[in-house]
C-alpha cells in the first residue's frame, strides 16, 4: 500500500489517482479516506489528480499511540503534500477534516495551496465556553468517549443516523451507506478515535482561519446534527480573509454522500473559477 512516513515515523497511508491539478480530501472522525470514493472518482473523471489520505491511527494508517492531535495532523498533511510534491493544490476538508485543513494552512503555510473548501467543518470551536456560547457542552464529547469505550461498535451503528439525516421525516436509510460508515470507523484504532475527540471539539480555530490568505468555501447544512452551522460555518465565514459561505437548507452533516450531485458540482464551481 502506498504510504508516506512522517517526520516521527508514523505511516500515513494515502490514495493518489489521475493527472491534473490537485485536489487533497480530508476526512471527518472517525472515518478513512473511503469516505470520499465519490468525489475521487468525479473529480478523477474531471481531469483532475486526487489524494486523500487516512488520518493517523484511522483506516489503513499506523496505530500510533501518540500524536492524535491537530498539529500533529496537520503536520502529517504536510509530509504527504510535500512526499508527492504537490503544488497548487485544493485542499477539502469534512467536519474533522476541515479542522485539518485550517491548521495545516495555518501552520504549514499557503505556498503549495491555491483554495480550500470546508464541508461540515468544526471551526472554529465545538465546545460551548463563556467565548463560545453557541457550542456543545462538554458532556456530549464525554458521552461520545463514554460509549466508544464501553461498545464502540454499537457506537459506530447510531452514529450514521444522525449523521446522514435518517432520522429526519422523509430521509430513507441507506444500510449501505450506514454499514460503510461503521466498516470505516472500525477499521481504525479505538485510542485514535478516543483521543481525536478531544482534537476536534476543544481544538480553536479561531487565529488559525485568521492567518488563511486564499480563498475558502464554507459549506454547511442547516440541519446539521452534528456540527450545528450557527457555532461553526457562521462564524467561520467571518474570520477568513476570503471567505464564502454557502448554506444548504434541510442538509445534514454527511451531505458529501447524501447530497453528492449537488456538492460536487459546487465543489467543481468553485474549483473552476
Amino acid at each position: 500500500m502506498p504510504m508516506v512516513t512522517t517526520k516521527d515515523g508514523t505511516q500515513i497511508f494515502y490514495k493518489d489517482w489521475g493527472s491534473g491539478p490537485p485536489i487533497v480530501f480530508h476526512h471527518g472522525w472517525p472515518l478513512s479516506a473511503d469516505d470520499w470514493d465519490t468525489q475521487l472518482l468525479f473529480f478523477r473523471q474531471q481531469g483532475f489528480r486526487v489524494i486523500a489520505h487516512d488520518r493517523r491511527g484511522h483506516g489503513r494508517s499506523a496505530q500510533v499511540s501518540e500524536g492524535h492531535d491537530m498539529d500533529h495532523y496537520a503536520a502529517d498533511v504536510a509530509a504527504v503534500v510535500e512526499a508527492l510534491d504537490l503544488q497548487g493544490a485544493v485542499h477539502v476538508g469534512h467536519s474533522t477534516g476541515g479542522g485539518e485543513v485550517v491548521r495545516y494552512l495555518a501552520r504549514h503555510g499557503t505556498a503549495r495551496a491555491v483554495k480550500a473548501v470546508l464541508i461540515a467543518a468544526v471551526p472554529p470551536l465545538m465546545l460551548k465556553t463563556e467565548a463560545n456560547p453557541g457550542g456543545l457542552p462538554m458532556e456530549v464529547f464525554d458521552g461520545y468517549r463514554a460509549q466508544l469505550a464501553a461498545n464502540r461498535a454499537e457506537l459506530y451503528k447510531a452514529v450514521p443516523v444522525p449523521f446522514y439525516g435518517y432520522n429526519r421525516e422523509g430521509m430513507t436509510v441507506q444500510e449501505g451507506v450506514a454499514g460503510n460508515w461503521w466498516r470505516q470507523g472500525m477499521i481504525g484504532s479505538a485510542l485514535a478515535h478516543y483521543e481525536g475527540i478531544k482534537a476536534f471539539s476543544e481544538t480553536d480555530f479561531t487565529e488559525d482561519l485568521r492567518k488563511i490568505d486564499i480563498p475558502v468555501l464554507v459549506m454547511h447544512g442547516d440541519d446539521d446534527q452534528i456540527v450545528p452551522i450557527g457555532a461553526a460555518a457562521l462564524l467561520s465565514v467571518k474570520l477568513l480573509k476570503q471567505g464564502t459561505l454557502k448554506v444548504y437548507p434541510g442538509y445534514p452533516h454527511g451531505m458529501a454522500t447524501t447530497h453528492a450531485d449537488v456538492i460536487n458540482r459546487d465543489l467543481l464551481d468553485f474549483i473552476r473559477a
